[in-house]
């Protein structure tokens, strides 16, 4: 099948070939179709199969004679969990739209909102936005939505982690009645089915859906190894790898912000350049970094779970876990990074002792036990078993939230158990 096949405009077409795609994916295949026809649509797909052209080429079409916008007005809404991700989007559109007379933008905090004001008062067709500033420009009625046509919300189940729920509903609430909905997560949590679900409430048509890779597996372009190391001796073990396999490039994730810090640090007093982005770096100094990344200037890139859907390299060669992730869909979302669309990768984790529950969740999910392999000098005083492949881990009691709960989720959860929720959202 080719992109011509699709109901494509030839402007879209040539943009889309200049960026060397040939042939669209399932995911692309699949949505781009069904948006055409003004359906609402919950998709589910896993990071680098191309989902984010999915919405975004439909979207050129549909706007591309819409004409001349109203001051601070929108035709399109896509709410992203990060600002890497809502920076990537933007580009990505911007691209895609070269020879298209649309405009775009990314909103995200971490900056100063002034610049973001003046853009918005000309109009802009397609926004891409966290939910935390947007909510800010629009209580300075910065931005109105009363033309708005189509909600995207991207990587919703990353939305959920982070506790967007609240915030989700409250720009839901502003929005039109009428208007295309579209969604997109790369797994289907309960809370994630609770919102989905809302899209086919009092619709004549329900929602369609799209399911690619159901079983949330990790790409097959991908070559997984671990090796089981001793805690203290981590930073040494990524050195020795850096050095011995001479490593050209590699996304090495970590799970807390003074941690990357400190590894970056150990890194250097080993000879090896890296940096980090996390939460806690201002948002310029995060986007210098990842451009550098990008660009090959910067070889190691240590990077806590806030970038883990806001990096998109073609040809990454790696990614590390230095830091076993907790859930599986995580570790999915993370080695994901590398081994994207027609392109192969390796993803190396570090597995202490004290990551073996872990480890059996990852492994039961992607249904295969992930090669061990051993490296001279550096033997295990703690040692990993052997993996329980049926490993299920023991869920925490869940305590039904109501709309009285205190807290932002447990008054969003409650709202959507008790039919209250998201009205707006889903008529």
């Amino acid at each position: 099948m080719a992109f011509s096949t699709l109901g494509l405009c030839d402007p879209v077409l040539q943009a889309v070939d200049e960026r060397g795609y040939t042939q669209p994916t399932p995911i692309q295949q699949k949505a781009i179709p069904l948006i055409l026809a003004g359906k609402d649509l919950i998709a589910t797909a896993q990071t680098g199969t191309g989902k984010t052209a999915a919405f975004v080429l439909p979207l050129l079409e549909r706007f591309k004679h819409s004409g001349k916008l109203r001051g601070k007005r929108i035709r399109a809404l896509i709410l992203t969990p990060t600002r890497e991700l809502a920076v990537q989007i933007e580009a990505n559109i911007a691209a895609y739209s070269k020879y298209l007379d649309l405009r775009s933008m990314a909103v995200y905090g971490g900056v100063a909102t002034e610049p973001q004001q003046q853009r918005l008062i000309t109009g802009i067709d397609i926004v891409v936005a966290t939910p935390g500033r947007l909510l800010d420009l629009a209580h300075q009625r910065a931005v109105h939505f009363d033309v708005l046509e189509v909600l995207v919300l991207d990587e919703v189940d990353r939305m959920a982690d982070m506790g967007f729920i609240q915030k989700i509903d409250k720009i839901i609430e502003r929005l039109p009645d009428v208007r295309q909905n579209l969604l997109f997560s790369a797994t289907m949590s309960r809370n994630v089915r609770e919102l989905a679900d809302g899209f086919s409430v009092g619709k004549v048509e329900p929602a369609a859906e799209v399911t690619i890779s159901p079983d949330v597996k990790a790409a097959p372009s991908i070559t997984q190894w671990l090796i089981t190391v001793d805690k203290d001796t981590k930073s040494a073990l990524l050195s020795h790898l850096i050095k011995e396999q001479q490593w050209d490039q590699a996304l090495i994730f970590i799970e807390k912000k003074h941690a990357a810090a400190k590894l970056v640090s150990q890194l250097e007093k080993r000879g090896i350049t890296a940096d980090s982005i996390h939460g806690g770096r201002s948002q310029a100094v995060r986007e210098k970094i990842l451009a550098d990344f990008k660009a090959g200037e910067l070889k190691y890139l240590v990077a806590t779970g806030v970038a883990a859907r806001g990096i998109d390299i073609g040809k990454l060669s790696r990614v590390v876990n230095y830091d076993l992730p907790f859930k599986p869909e995580e570790y999915i979302h993370r080695i994901g990074r590398t081994g994207r669309v027609n392109e192969v990768g390796e993803a190396i984790s570090l597995v202490a002792a004290g990551d073996f529950k872990n480890l059996c969740a990852i492994e039961s999910r992607l249904n295969h036990v992930i090669e061990r392999r051993e490296i001279a000098g550096f033997p295990v005083r703690k040692v990993v078993p052997v993996s329980i492949l049926n490993y299920v881990r023991k869920s925490r009691p869940q305590v039904k939230a109501t709309p009285s709960e205190s807290g932002p989720y447990g008054k969003a959860v409650g709202k959507i158990r008790a039919g209250k929720a998201n009205k707006n959202f889903i008529k």
